[in-house]
């Protein structure tokens, strides 16, 4: 094998690669990059048996071949190299790698050990605007389980329908929906819970492949039954899907309300970081109280150990006066996430989930659980 590429994509196809690389002690080869030279298509290839990411390298094939070498040792090189032409060539156990004045052996392992990355049909792929499907994912991926407890939430629900995708994510004390136009109108609806590392990588990747001048437009998914794939620009992302039955969250959205309140955002988070300091550590709490009459929101919080805090928000309050114990961390992520001015949030009562949106913005919902006294 022997192979020349610019410095600069080679960096950029590592940078894709080689995140998905762990330290395994039990499978060595899962801590290598897989480089493959053939057909007249370089490419680099990382796993770690349940996401595996191929991405196509710009550059010339003198020799064909593959070969596997430490994912971490590689990468790091490269970055430390020149935006120059860089030539790899396999020297029995050995990648010789050459860049001007640069010459570097590093050992490696046979290409036959590296595991098999599954095919996904593409024959119903569905077309994801990027900027889009970046803030969606973005907007939801926070509100999944971090643990795998509960497989099922440690994942992704997306929803492929005729004209549209729904991305959801919770962890059973708060919820986050996203809805976003598509093309595609297949007539069958789709369903799958896609892992939350999986998402992550393919954010993690859009920003690379968007480029400077955000010249991709948009991602494809494809979905089969127990594997799913994502293709940005020159990357594919291959991931395992989650096995299970998604909650039916439908039930817990509120579909009334008694208190609407109007806040500005920026306001917001600075209250709500506020009283945060004088919640209860561990639960976080911190009390809301609607007031229509004088178009109030009072944010309020106490602590035996550090004291007490109150501060009173002008808002646009119609409706009904309702008094809640909300989490301060599950409404700071929010705020995070959300990029409008005004935030509507929703009350019923003390026992019935809050519901957050972003303005007039009606693809969004977010869903925190009460906190019960």
């Amino acid at each position: 094998m022997k192979i020349i590429s610019l410095q600069k994509n080679l960096k950029t196809s590592l940078y894709s690669v080689s995140h998905v690389a762990q330290k395994n002690t039990n499978l060595p080869i899962l801590n290598n990059v897989l480089i493959s030279a053939k057909d007249g298509i370089i490419k680099l290839i990382g796993t770690n048996l349940e996401i595996g990411i191929t991405s196509t390298l710009r550059g010339k094939i003198e020799a064909e071949g593959s070969f596997t070498v430490d994912a971490r040792i590689f990468s790091e090189y490269v970055n430390l190299l020149p935006n120059e032409k860089v030539e790899i060539q396999l020297d029995e156990n050995d990648l010789k790698v050459t860049c001007g004045d640069s010459k570097t052996k590093i050992r490696g392992l046979s290409a036959e050990e590296f595991p098999f990355i599954p095919e996904v049909d593409q024959n119903e792929s569905y077309h994801l605007p990027i900027n889009e499907f970046k803030k969606a994912a973005s907007q939801v991926v926070f509100a999944a389980a971090l643990d795998e407890n509960r497989a099922e939430l440690s994942g992704i629900l997306c929803v492929l329908e005729d004209g549209k995708v729904t991305l959801v994510g919770t962890d059973s004390y708060r919820l986050a929906e996203r809805t976003i136009s598509i093309k595609e109108s297949y007539g069958v609806e789709k369903t799958c819970i896609i892992p939350t590392r999986t998402i992550q990588e393919v954010l993690r990747i859009m920003g690379s492949e968007m480029g400077e001048n955000g010249e991709l437009e948009e991602i494809t998914l494809s979905v089969a039954e127990n594997q799913c794939l994502f293709v940005v620009g020159s990357t594919e992302i291959v991931s395992r899907l989650i096995s299970g039955r998604y909650p039916d969250y439908k039930q817990i959205i509120p579909d009334h309300f008694e208190s609407r309140i109007t806040v500005n955002r920026e306001e917001l988070n600075r209250v709500v970081k506020t009283a945060t300091l004088f919640s209860k550590q561990g639960s976080n709490d911190i009390v809301f109280e609607s007031n229509s009459d004088k178009k109030t929101l009072t944010i309020s919080s106490i602590s035996g150990q550090v004291g007490e805090h109150k501060s009173v928000l002008n808002t646009n309050t119609t409706g009904t006066n309702v008094t809640i114990t909300l989490n301060a961390r599950y409404i700071l992520d929010v705020l995070t996430v959300l990029g409008e001015d005004e935030i509507l949030i929703d009350l019923v009562n003390e026992t019935t989930p809050c519901v957050i949106r972003g303005g007039e913005d009606k693809g969004y919902l977010y869903i925190i659980m009460p906190i019960k006294n």
